[in-house]
């Protein structure tokens, strides 16, 4: 393992000091392991807390600030926070307007964000909960009960979190982010394994002449095992599960998300041969998002997600946004 970390059980605090370090207009919680906006949450403004395990930076630190979250937990590498810390941060962005809890359906994720639900309301914080679920590679996996939530997740942050900024209430923001959950969906490939630092060797094994279709965002089997194919060919696999599963025709939000180790160039490369079946599916993609936004430590490969997209979610995904991980309007 060749890594840039002092040591492998460091390497959260590290990241977190170095987070802290690099971004002043944000504050860490360094002893429950929560990313805050430095500013107090504005009174009457919803909260939007979300949070997972580490490795799939920026996500979810890295989209705290204006326009998107107003707080994110940081678990261990590939494991869910606890309960106290989403407390925590429940607690420090309360304004009385309530939290939205933001979780991706992993098992770990959902029973620790029910159980803080519960300790915060038995504190007299409004909470509400959407779980993303929009995986299609599987409908069940070793980490969930239901499919992975993956890159509609970030679509969801940033349109909701545009959404709160503007005042709506808790039920609104709800029922917003429902309806962005529900009409996302997503499809990775893996060509290569991720390297979680603490177990010092790959994840799995993936000989150099094969690829994980349908690959998991923690190295989670997918739907096969193929030999490795070319961007035009990949591109097929990943677009046909997904407008095969719903109806994507009409406006879309789109993100191709690389997984850590894949340059811009190939996604580009990947993105020349998506568009073409994205539109011939009948998918009109009004907003596109490429790059690293979802991934999974040091593997190489990517993520797409389309989500179909109203008026108000295209409206709101314009609206400026300020965070470490995505910035524009403002």
């Amino acid at each position: 393992m060749k890594k840039l970390i002092n040591a492998p059980a460091d390497v959260l605090a590290d990241a977190l000091r170095g987070i802290q370090a690099a971004h002043p207009e944000l504050r860490v919680d360094t002893e429950n392991r929560v990313v805050l906006r430095g500013e107090p949450t504005r009174s009457g403004k919803v909260a939007l807390v979300s949070g997972g395990g580490s490795g799939h930076e920026p996500m979810h630190g890295g989209f705290v600030g204006r326009g998107m979250l107003d707080a994110a937990c940081a678990g261990e590498v590939f494991t869910s926070p606890t309960p106290d810390q989403m407390l925590a941060a429940d607690k420090a962005v309360d304004s009385g307007a309530g939290v939205l809890h933001i979780v991706k359906n992993y098992t770990g994720d959902v029973l620790n964000f029910e159980m803080a639900a519960e300790l915060a309301e038995a504190e007299g914080i409004q909470v509400a909960t959407v779980v993303v679920a929009d995986d299609v590679a599987v409908q069940d996996s070793t980490w969930t009960a239901g499919r992975r939530g993956t890159g509609t997740t970030v679509v969801l942050e940033k349109v909701v979190g545009a959404f709160a900024e503007e005042g709506a209430d808790l039920e609104a923001v709800r029922a917003l982010a429902q309806r962005v959950a529900d009409n996302g969906r997503s499809m990775g490939v893996a060509l290569t394994s991720c390297t979680v630092p603490a177990a010092g060797k790959p994840t799995f094994e993936l000989p150099d002449d094969q690829m994980e279709v349908g690959v998991g965002i923690h190295g989670e089997p997918g739907r096969e095992r193929r030999p490795l194919a070319s961007a035009h060919e990949i591109a097929r696999m990943l677009v046909d599960p997904i407008v095969a599963d719903f109806d994507a025709t009409g406006p879309a939000i789109v993100l191709l998300s690389g997984l850590g180790g894949t340059p811009l160039i190939e996604l580009y490369v990947m993105w020349g041969e998506i568009a073409p079946l994205l539109a011939e599916a009948g998918v009109s993609v009004e907003r596109v998002l490429i790059g690293d936004y979802i991934t999974s430590l040091d593997m190489a490969g990517c993520s797409l997600t389309v989500v179909k997209a109203d008026d108000e979610m295209l409206r709101l995904w314009d609206a400026p946004v300020v965070t470490p991980g995505l910035r524009w309007g403002a």
